[in-house]
């Protein structure tokens, strides 16, 4: 059995040839990652039946909060971890080759981007810089560092010196970008008011238990008017996967070739729907080739024929996830 290098995954272009290789990644998952061998055993599922990734078994999310979640040996070379609230077990995502993440993270960004280096990239997320294992905070250090741009940086509660830098950046008509936990760009904006028509805002993250839980219509209508912008980005992405989805607006989440969105029935999670079906969201994310690349979320939505997907809420009584989980 070949096993499927980064290269492979990276320069997929075509959905025939994402469908190959997530097929050649399940069959060699469902042999070399313990844990998911005994999920597709125990569901009675023969792997060399599997033909389509319609077919599939996605591991329950949940599996990454008490059980190693590896395909491949070696020690880990970072472990990145969820945030959460006090007693609530964090999952633990063994990442081996930390090189796939980068690559993963870095060809997104350029792919709905463009060049990083033109951008001015601020980053204001304090419940994420005050502790460790985000994966968040190592993709923004990276994005960070990669933008070569002196304006870049970290915030953390200094809202007085992130108004005065996003003003300068403004009269300087530098390109720039802000990534922001959901919660802070609502503090900000309520106490310091910009018109930056051109500055990215991206929300991400959520409320972190900080706040009540917002519509979106309500939480982007209210960031749009602090930040002077007509639109709010937003990024998908969690713990337990290396690939992130990006909204360009409207809460419309567009993957990276080298994942994909199936929406699975809520009560038989085997059945995966139709085009416009509301339901339990499974990603496929082919950088996760080191651990499992076939999750099964607790957020629920529903995809569109151009393979975007919107994310509608979260199933009741699950945890607070770490990516943002509004209701429309």
């Amino acid at each position: 059995m070949r096993k499927i290098t980064p290269d492979d995954i990276f320069s997929i272009q075509y959905s025939s040839q994402f469908e190959s290789i997530a097929l050649e990644i399940f069959r060699f998952q469902a042999e070399n990652c313990r844990v998911y061998k005994e999920f597709v055993e125990n569901l009675r599922i023969n792997s060399a039946d599997i033909e389509s990734i319609s077919q599939i078994p996605f591991l329950p999310i949940e599996f990454f909060k008490n059980r190693e979640i590896i395909s491949d040996s070696g020690e880990p070379e970072e472990i990145f971890t969820s945030s959460g609230t006090t007693g609530m077990t964090q999952s633990r995502h063994l990442v081996l080759d930390v090189s796939v993440y980068v690559q993963s993270f870095r060809k997104a960004f350029e792919i709905f981007y463009g060049d990083i280096t033109k951008y001015a990239v601020l980053a204001l997320l304090p419940s994420y810089l005050e502790r460790d294992g985000s994966s968040l905070i190592y993709m923004a250090d990276d994005l960070i560092s990669a933008s070569d741009n002196d304006h870049s940086g970290f915030y953390l509660y200094d809202h007085k010196a992130l108004h005065e830098k996003l003003l300068a950046l403004k009269r300087s008509k530098t390109p720039s970008i802000l990534i922001g936990v959901t919660y802070a760009l609502l503090d900000f904006v309520e106490s310091h008011f910009l018109e930056f028509p051109g500055l990215i805002v991206m929300e991400t993250g959520g409320m972190k238990g900080k706040r009540r839980e917002m519509v979106r219509t309500e939480l982007h209508d209210k960031l749009c008017a602090g930040f002077g912008v007509p639109v709010i980005h937003s990024e998908y992405g969690m713990t337990e996967l290396l690939s992130q989805a990006y909204s360009p607006g409207a809460g419309i989440f567009h993957c990276p070739p080298w994942m994909k969105i199936l929406i699975r029935d809520t009560n038989d999670p085997l059945e995966i729907l139709g085009v416009g079906d509301t339901g339990g969201i499974n990603v496929i994310d082919l950088a996760n080739i080191n651990s499992c690349s076939f999750i099964a979320t607790q957020d629920l939505g529903k995809t569109s024929k151009d393979g975007t997907f919107e994310v509608l809420g979260r199933f009741d009584n699950s945890d607070i996830r770490g990516c943002n989980l509004l209701v429309q």
